[in-house]
């Protein structure tokens, strides 16, 4: 370029910038023009600095003090290569200004390159700082902010140095995959190596709620002022908003509202307040083009993908530096592609969660993956439950179809839903694909609905008698409509029990809500409103009516049915259910067909658990074989109860879920490939053998633990046979002496055998200083009633009755403490087998009749609470301190009321006395 190329292309760089200065604030004088009283920001041209350090292009003055320079280049310049010259500026201050300047290690803190179209800026207040692109040179208020700050805290400054310094996290009601993700972020913001970093975790692992609890660690801890949240879907923003409202935080359990506040993004005025600006990234662009938009939801705005990249315009009252942070909730969408430039706009942070990341999510966080939280991982764990796949396929949905010239059809005008009847007068040959975009088969949809409907009870939750609640993805409104009416008439249901839920149905969110909440509606129909983000945790089976040709879109969807749910809550809405252990995935199009779906763990569904156990044992379990246990193991583990869940561990020697875990990483792709590295051939397949072997180990070795996983699964099952018809033989009294003698040698023979397991028999027998504890015989009461054995301690009783009627006392009621009585009598600890509480009853007796011969007399009211704590013993084979914070104790004051009846050192003395006679 000759010189006076150069120059000209320097003077339109120099009227791009003049142009971007003024636009954000900034008063653009000339050097003999003067006056740092026109604006809060002045930028004054051709500043001649110290000897040596040449003429700053710009020098720029906040609230009347020198704080930066901007340095100017023609367009195309590589502004990494004239840093230099801008440095020596910002450490060249004139003798007449230095006085007036603000410094951070003998320079100016804030300096800029600009060709125009692009710009850098350098933060002096950063740790270590350095250039970074910027979309639009800051305002004067944000870099008189960011000095004021500097000036209140000069060693932590900025954000970027506060994040080096966050306190502990409060692990405290997060999941270990979210204290992983938010260690992840922490480490990524605190090293600056990126600006962008990614969190991928499996749908319903709680990504919000690690979000919140992000943003409240980085406004209260970490120097940030306010957040941008991008949501998907407008209707989405109303459940993240909801959830900020309900979030908690930390130590004094207020509410995040309560301290900052948090908004949906209507208008560039809404910022002013807000800490938490909540949006979906069209209406960013909306507001950043001047417009306002609205807070309900418009499938117009929300669902609007551009032909090409937007540009995001400059906005002074949605300035760059409007946020520190922006979260892109589920960063699969265009979101990176065609809006990419929305995100570039701001000078912020972008942190990216996604369930379902693509290559090109990974190439636009810059590979910076900081944490990985898997959809098998997350069955492992019962965050998520595992899926079934069944394929339902008809003629017409396969091959399409063919209607005859001369048929008179109905057709339906897509924007007024008229309908006409039309005569063909030619041939109309349509396909599969085509089906429910060009032409609408309702046969198609009545036989999809109708095979739904006749499995439902034999093949996919067989004896289920309620319609599970079922989600069906359609392909546009028009479909989602004739699906509801055909819906209505297959399964004989009302309106309120088949609903649209569209944007373009009345009342969406109140039909959405009815869906979660409510027994009464079971199927709800929708395109594409909830396929993404949206809770229904009691949802059993996605209908996929519709083909989806996206991995990302498709896990999305996927997701809607993988929450896990309490089982009180499940019931409320799925009367005749117990537990959420798995959802469905019905696939009438072909949609689990493609190449991008993963299958689900349970690969197997015809290996029976214990063929599954027995092959782990020798250790020749395949892969599919060990995901699908992984599945059923997570399975059992929803349906145990806390006290279960313990005891397995126990046997296990640790975690069950951490063998699971093991199960789960065997078959991940990634860790084997981890394992191949480097070997080739039978080396690689044997390096993923003994990984396999490995994960396969803590099963193997030890026998006790699978035998006891089985006997839990017998005890979870039971099934229902209604086909096979009953026809009755003979009835009449019956004692089966063989049957009774059975049941009390192999009990005898269990108790021998588990001598060193069982508690209640240990204190019975070693531990004369303490008495059996209601917990050790609820304890053992939950062993023997799980099969094989099936025992209860009505069962043993009636046992003893028939094969030592002469030694058994008959008792009226059952009581669980009839164990204690049944142990000493199996140990002969006792001649004659006597219900535990008619045994207390004459012990109590016997106590009164001796403290009566030794002069005691009681009164009425001593008498009650002896009386009451006898009645607690017999029940319970004890009694505690606590007992007496219960009923009928607190009636009369609890401890304080004993002490009070009996006397302080005698009440405590007799309480002790009772505890001792009576369970002796």
């Amino acid at each position: 370029m000759t010189s006076g190329g150069h120059v000209a292309a320097e003077a339109r760089a120099r009227a791009l910038i003049d142009a971007q200065l003024s636009a954000a604030g900034w008063s653009v004088q000339d050097r003999g023009d003067t006056n740092l009283f026109a604006a809060q920001g002045v930028a004054v041209r051709e500043v001649p600095m110290a000897p040596g350090h040449g003429r700053a292009d710009y020098l720029l003055y906040v609230d009347k003090r020198v704080v930066g320079v901007l340095e100017a280049k023609p367009e195309g310049t590589t502004l990494s290569g004239v840093e230099w010259q801008s440095a020596m500026y910002a450490t060249g201050l004139p003798a007449d200004v230095r006085h007036k300047a603000v410094t951070t290690d003998g320079r100016l803190p804030f300096v800029l390159e600009s060709s125009g179209t692009e710009t850098h800026l350098t933060n002096g207040f950063d740790p270590s700082p350095r250039a970074r692109l910027v979309s639009h040179p800051p305002q004067p208020a944000t870099l008189a902010r960011l000095v004021r700050d500097a000036e209140t805290d000069p060693d932590r400054a900025t954000w970027r140095a506060k994040v080096r310094h966050l306190p502990p996290l409060a692990v405290e009601g997060l999941r270990p995959a979210q204290i992983t993700a938010i260690g992840g972020v922490e480490r990524s913001l605190a090293e600056q190596q990126h600006d962008r970093s990614l969190v991928q975790m499996a749908t319903g692992a709680g990504k919000t709620f690690t979000a919140i609890t992000q943003v409240y660690r980085l406004l209260q801890h970490g120097g940030m002022r306010r957040v941008l949240f991008l949501v998907d879907r407008n209707n989405l923003a109303d459940q993240t908003l909801a959830e900020f409202q309900n979030y908690r935080t930390p130590g004094d359990g207020r509410r995040f509202t309560e301290i900052y506040n948090v908004d949906k993004l209507t208008s560039a005025g809404a910022l002013g307040s807000s800490s938490v600006v909540i949006s979906t990234i069209q209406r960013v662009h909306a507001v950043l083009r001047g417009r306002e938009a609205s807070s309900d939801d418009d499938p117009n705005v929300d669902d609007y993908v551009p032909d090409k990249p937007v540009e995001a315009p400059y906005n002074a009252a949605v300035p760059p530096e409007a946020f520190d942070l922006v979260i892109v909730d589920e960063a699969h969408r265009s979101i990176y592609g065609v809006w990419r430039g929305v995100l570039e706009y701001f000078d912020a942070h972008v942190l990216g969660l996604t369930a379902t990341p693509g290559k090109q999510t990974f190439g636009f966080f810059r590979q910076n993956l900081v944490s990985e939280y898997t959809y098998p991982q997350s069955v492992v764990d019962g965050v998520n439950v595992d899926f079934d796949v069944y394929r339902i396929r008809t003629q017409i949905s396969e091959q399409g179809s063919v209607i005859d010239a001369g048929t008179v059809v109905p057709t339906v005008d897509r924007r007024t839903r008229q309908r006409k009847y039309v005569e063909l007068d030619e041939e109309l040959a349509y396909t599969g694909p085509q089906l429910d975009r060009a032409v609408t088969s309702t046969d198609q949809i009545r036989t999809v609905l109708e095979t739904f409907r006749d499995r439902l009870s034999t093949e996919i939750f067989p004896g289920r008698k309620v319609v599970p609640k079922t989600l069906v993805f359609c392909k546009d409104d028009a479909h989602a409509e004739e699906v509801v009416t055909t819906a209505r008439q297959v399964f004989r249901m009302g309106n309120d029990a088949v609903r649209k839920i569209t944007y373009n149905a009345q009342d969406p969110k109140r039909a959405l809500n009815d869906f979660r909440q409510t027994a009464a509606m079971r199927i709800a129909v929708t395109v594409d409103m909830i396929a993404t983000g949206t809770d229904v945790r009691p949802l059993e089976c996605l209908l996929f009516m519709r083909d989806v040709r996206s991995a990302q879109y498709f896990e999305q969807m996927k997701g809607r049915g993988a929450r896990t749910i309490a089982p009180a809550e499940y019931q409320a809405v799925t009367p005749d259910a117990t537990e959420k252990t798995r959802f469905v995935l019905v696939d009438a199009v072909g949609v689990t067909e493609h190449p991008f779906v993963e299958p689900p763990l349970n690969r197997e569904k015809g290996t029976s658990l214990q063929k599954l156990l027995d092959r782990a044992a020798n250790l020749t379990l395949t892969e599919d074989e060990a995901a699908t246990l992984a599945s059923r193991l997570s399975a059992l583990e929803l349906q145990l109860s806390p006290a279960e869940r313990i005891e397995l561990d126990e046997v296990a020697g640790g975690s069950l879920r951490d063998v699971v875990r093991g199960l789960v990483d065997a078959v991940d792709p990634d860790v084997q490939a981890g394992v191949r590295a480097g070997l080739e051939g039978a080396d690689a397949d044997r390096a993923v053998t003994e990984l396999l072997e490995r994960a396969t180990e803590p099963l193997a070795a030890n026998p006790p633990l699978r035998a006891r996983i089985l006997e839990l699964r017998r005890a979870k099952d039971r099934v229902v046979d209604e086909v096979s018809e009953d026809v009755l033989l003979d009835a009449g009294g019956v004692v089966d002496t063989d049957r009774a003698r059975s049941v009390v040698e192999s009990w005898r023979a269990y108790l021998e055998e588990h001598r060193d397991e069982i508690t209640a028999l240990q204190v019975l027998e070693e531990a004369r200083d303490r008495h059996l504890s209601f917990d050790d015989i609820e304890e053992l009461a939950n062993r023997i009633k799980r099969p094989p054995h099936s025992w209860t301690p009505d069962l043993l009783w009636r046992a003893y009755e028939v094969v030592d009627a002469g030694r058994v006392r008959h008792r009226d009621r059952n009581r669980l403490t009839d164990l204690v009585s049944l142990l000493r009598f199996t140990l002969g600890q006792d001649d004659e087998l006597v219900p535990y509480a008619d045994r207390v009853a004459e012990r109590y007796a016997a106590w009164q009749r001796q403290q009566e011969q030794a002069g005691v007399r009681f009164t009425d009211d001593e008498k009650w609470w002896l009386d009451r704590m006898a009645e607690v013993i017999a029940a319970s084979a004890g009694i505690g301190p606590d007992d007496l914070e219960t009923a009928p104790f607190t009636e009369r004051g609890g401890q304080d009321g004993l002490l009070r009846a009996l006397g302080g050192d005698r009440g405590v003395e007799l309480f002790h006395e009772l505890n001792r006679e009576l369970t002796a």
